[in-house]
């Protein structure tokens, strides 16, 4: 089955490719994904398989694939969300939505899934077990798709679940993993500290709410250097400042808001019990009163040690031309919510390599100029498809 299942998608390239196109001509926006999703389900209209929609908090589709056989329950992940960015990439299929674009090729996460789904459709009398296809929504913007998936209660039987991600780190045919914490988790704050307004001339009859903001600013950074071990990864990021007034008054509010990265549960809930213990201090210090609204958004991305290495000798042992490198891939800072998935199911998510062909400089993932080599797709498929293939024992 393994290599049938090989040269059908190699015979589909081309399809593939421009579903692709089709797709990044088209975006949307997350939770906003209505015309995606309508063409995704039309898909696997008159397919032998059972199609939910509309599921969690947004769009979302399952797709599920029977086997001709009882066995184990596998899912295979791919989100279909743009982001709200005004297109620079000189491609001749560039977004028809001014000011969307998929810059973080999740129209190829879906165009290569939506064909290897199909293709496995059409061999699954062969396999030994169930296979849900999860097309994602709203991976881009906080709560997420997965979260709303994973408690929707659909996939409660899954076994193991599986996602990649196409990422500019190399030449089309190198699929990269990482055992372990992967991908940061992500939270965010805002802060309003009150004091009391004033005349510049009179400090003495107000209280400074920005000289309190400011103290914030620099002490939260302390949180990082001083609070956690030096071994551990943490970031926080004040991305606004909102203290526009007038030159000579004294402001009595302010407010901030920033973005906290960690790459451990035991770091997220550090970082935020400090935070909290700042806000408190700062109150007393300078005597104000501070409003904190801290949320955490997606949590650290696990991907299963025994798993991964399962996925990792497979891809190996390809003999496809294809899959020229399987390698370790750093962990990465950016935040995933197929998170929410590792969190409840042995996962694991990893990566195509898909810097263009001859291109000086290749920009990365949410950059306007994105642009992926779309000799990336096949290898997505034929790598997603192997894995299937040695889980099940399919040769």
């Amino acid at each position: 089955m393994r290599k049938q299942l090989m040269d059908m998608l190699e015979a589909r390239k081309d399809e593939i490719i421009q579903i692709r196109r089709y797709l990044h001509e088209n975006p949307e926006l997350s939770f906003k994904e209505e015309k995606t999703a309508q063409y995704i389900a039309n898909f696997y209209n008159g397919k032998a398989v059972e199609i939910q929609t509309n599921v969690g908090n947004g769009y979302g589709i399952i797709v599920t694939i029977k086997g001709g056989k009882p066995g184990k329950t596998i899912g295979l992940r791919a989100d279909f969300d743009a982001l709200p960015i005004v297109e620079e990439a000189d491609v001749p299929f560039k977004s028809k939505n001014e000011g969307v674009m998929h810059a973080c090729g999740h129209d190829g996460h879906t165009a290569y899934l939506l064909v290897l789904a199909d293709c496995l459709i059409q061999l699954k009398d062969s396999i030994p077990g169930t296979i849900k296809i999860i097309h994602q929504h709203a991976e881009e913007v906080p709560p997420g798709g997965a979260k709303s998936i994973v408690e929707s209660g659909l996939i409660d039987d899954l076994d193991a679940v599986y996602g990649i991600h196409l990422l500019p780190m190399g030449p089309a045919g190198v699929v990269g993993y990482h055992a372990g914490f992967s991908f940061n988790g992500r939270a965010y704050f805002k802060l309003k500290v009150q004091g009391i307004g004033g005349h510049g001339s009179s400090p003495h009859l107000a209280n400074d709410a920005i000289v309190a903001g400011s103290y914030f600013v620099t002490a939260v950074q302390t949180i990082i250097s001083r609070r956690l071990n030096p071994f551990d990864v943490g970031v926080i990021t004040i991305g606004s400042f909102d203290g526009k007034g007038t030159f000579n008054v004294i402001k009595d509010s302010v407010e901030l808001e920033g973005d906290i990265r960690y790459m451990t549960v035991e770091t997220k809930e550090k970082i935020e019990k400090e935070v909290r213990r700042l806000v408190k201090g700062l109150e007393e210090e300078f005597g104000v009163t501070c409003e904190l609204t801290y949320e955490s958004d997606y949590p650290p991305l696990y991907n299963d040690p025994e798993l991964t290495e399962q996925v990792a000798a497979s891809l190996r042992s390809m003999n496809e031309k294809e899959i020229k490198e399987v390698k370790e891939f750093p962990a990465m800072p950016p935040s995933e919510d197929f998170a929410y998935y590792a969190e409840k199911f042995p996962a694991c998510f990893f990566y195509i390599a898909c810097t263009p062909k001859g291109v000086e400089k290749s920009y990365f993932n949410h950059h306007p100029k994105f642009d992926i080599d779309e000799d990336s797709l096949l290898v997505a498929a034929k790598s997603v498809g192997q894995v299937v293939c040695s889980y099940y024992g399919l040769d």
